[in-house]
């Protein structure tokens, strides 16, 4: 059997809010509660749940989703229309900026639970 990563576990401050903003970024579904978690499936099947804990517990992760050139164009226009800080670089040297690394285009930003994701059209070296 080939190894494929199935779900992770997303802290939160607020396991709803940040489910929705996510899906509603990226234009996705969110699950049905189960248990502490509020699931989204991503594309290749893979499930991020949502669950909220204490905020002095989190720890910022970052999150990285390779996406379709439409799938940008539509989730930057709700970042800038959010008023969501961005940037092209992790190291947040370049705000404002989105980057075109390998030829794509990519955008860090923070989520609503403390978190930095970034989008790209292509992925790393390609």
């Amino acid at each position: 059997m080939s190894v494929e990563l199935n779900h992770t576990i997303v802290h939160c401050k607020d396991n709803r809010e940040s489910a929705a903003f996510f899906a509603d970024l990226l234009d996705l579904t969110v699950g049905e509660e189960w248990g502490p978690f509020i699931p989204v499936v991503l594309a290749n099947s893979v499930t991020l749940d949502f669950a909220t804990i204490p905020a002095a517990s989190i720890t910022p992760q970052h999150y990285a989703f390779l996406i379709s050139e439409a799938e940008f164009d539509a989730a930057f226009a709700k970042i800038q229309a959010l008023g969501i800080e961005f940037y092209a670089d992790p190291q947040r040297k370049h705000p404002g900026e989105i980057n075109r690394n390998d030829g794509g285009r990519g955008v860090y930003f923070p989520d609503p639970g403390g978190h930095w994701l970034e989008l790209i059209t292509r992925p790393y070296g390609g």
